[in-house]
């Protein structure tokens, strides 16, 4: 990638797919043209669909030219007209194209700030992985409005985005020039800015690293691997500690204090989810570290087999159902205690403690069944507001009832012949606990850092 390219936002398509994806808060400055790139597939039954660019959320005054090489049922090139709602790219595939293949496509914007109207481009290629390569397009687009682009949002015609869909947004600068906004620091899964701060997100480990001469005052959220559920009439996991300078941090404390760092290396170590066992309790989640910052992982469900009592993290595990169990306790300003377990007609693991709520307790009634997960810590670090560090909830061997995951990634937990659900990846959501013997837990969830700091 030219140096004169700058990642402004990334966003991966999720397992229960999009309807469309929008990049929001494009900076005004800084930058002279736009690069969407997306690799990308849709869910709808058809083998292959349309993506469409809308600037700013307007449906009208687009016109466009499409260029393209047909399939192999015919031969040679064909050009069309586009829509006026928006401006439409080459097919990609869908449901009904070869299993996991995607079309790849560029759209460049220049001047995106000027008050004339707003020539595009475009290029792609469609790959079915058959007997031949799909549409080869370029399209030449026109948005006849002289307001700045703000906001570009992509659809599919039909259906939605499938899950590993990715979307990448970049800010040019004049060619030969340095950006005006750069970021002040590598390291990072992404890098993005909003014009008012740098994001580096980390979903592995890595290091971050202020540029020689800088020193960076960061705002950070980190957060550790959250637990797995206990088997066997099974508590919820605990969430992984949380530790946050903006919106709110775990376990009701004050918020942490800002880092200021220099021109080092500093480590960053995501922490891995808890692995469940099969037949006792689960594993506890890793820690999670941003340079001097430590996030404990999530303690693991208790089980009616092994371990009865919930673990301690940076939430609390809860205790397994079967036995007169206690809940683990959680680590001051990152989580809170999971519940206890009960044993009786209808044995149930307590939930697994949350980073702003204890877990519930599991309850001796058929309509009862496991207790909820303690649910997350909202932060808005990232530029939006987002629930991280749900407990899981605790399993139900007999019931009807099962406990709820907690908000912030939690897993549900399972009831007879059911499982327990896993914690959701880079939340530090617990899994959930089994419900009996023929039915298995929830993994933890992975956990995650995010580092901040000024534009």
């Amino acid at each position: 990638m030219p140096a004169n390219y700058v990642l402004l936002e990334k966003i991966t398509v999720g397992a229960a797919g999009a309807s469309s994806v929008t990049f929001s808060g494009i900076p005004q400055t800084g930058y002279t043209d736009l690069v969407v790139k997306m690799s990308a597939r849709g869910t709808d039954s058809a083998a292959r669909v349309v993506p469409y660019l809308q600037f700013n959320g307007s449906t009208s005054s687009y016109s466009a030219i499409r260029l393209y090489g047909q399939d192999s049922s015919t031969t040679g090139s064909a050009a069309n007209e586009g829509g006026t709602n928006a401006i439409y790219s080459n097919r990609m595939p869908a449901a009904g194209a070869t299993a996991n293949t995607f079309g790849n496509m560029e759209f460049y914007i220049p001047n995106y700030t000027s008050s004339n109207y707003k020539s595009n481009s475009s290029e792609s290629a469609t790959e079915n992985n058959s007997s031949t390569n799909w549409n080869l397009s370029m399209v030449a687009g026109l948005w006849s409005n002289t307001a700045a682009i703000t906001s570009i949002t992509v659809t599919p015609d039909a259906g939605s985005f499938a899950q590993y869909s990715t979307f990448y947004l970049y800010g040019v600068a004049k060619l030969g020039t340095t950006p005006v906004i750069v970021p002040y620091a590598t390291g990072g899964d992404t890098i993005m800015t909003d014009g008012t701060y740098w994001y580096h997100t980390f979903i592995s480990s890595g290091t971050f690293t202020p540029a020689s001469g800088k020193t960076l005052t960061c705002d950070y959220l980190v957060v550790a691997g959250g637990a797995a559920g206990g088997a066997n009439k099974g508590a919820g996991g605990g969430a992984g500690g949380l530790r946050s300078t903006v919106t709110a941090t775990g376990g009701g404390g004050s918020l942490e204090s800002a880092l200021s760092l220099g021109a080092s290396a500093y480590t960053v170590t995501v922490g891995a989810g808890g692995a469940r066992n099969t037949s006792s309790s689960g594993n506890n989640g890793s820690n999670s570290v941003f340079s001097t910052i430590t996030s404990t992982g999530g303690g693991a469900g208790g089980s009616n087999l092994g371990t009865s009592n919930g673990a301690t993290g940076g939430s609390g595990g809860g205790g397994g159902g079967g036995a007169t169990s206690t809940g683990g306790v959680g680590t001051a300003n990152q989580g809170f205690a999971g519940g206890i377990g009960v044993t009786g007609t209808y044995d149930s693991g307590g939930g697994g403690g949350g980073a702003s709520a204890v877990g519930q307790p599991g309850l001796n009634t058929l309509a009862g069944g496991g207790g909820d997960g303690g649910n997350g810590v909202a932060t808005s670090i990232s530029g939006s507001s987002v629930t991280y560090g749900g407990g899981g909830g605790g399993g139900d061997s007999f019931g009807t009832g099962f406990g709820l995951g907690g908000t912030g990634g939690g897993g549900n937990g399972g009831a007879p012949n059911v499982a327990g659900t896993s914690g959701t990846a880079n939340t530090g959501g617990a899994g959930g606990g089994a419900g009996d013997n023929s039915a298995t837990a929830g993994n933890g969830g992975s956990g995650i850092v995010i580092v901040r700091y000024a534009v």
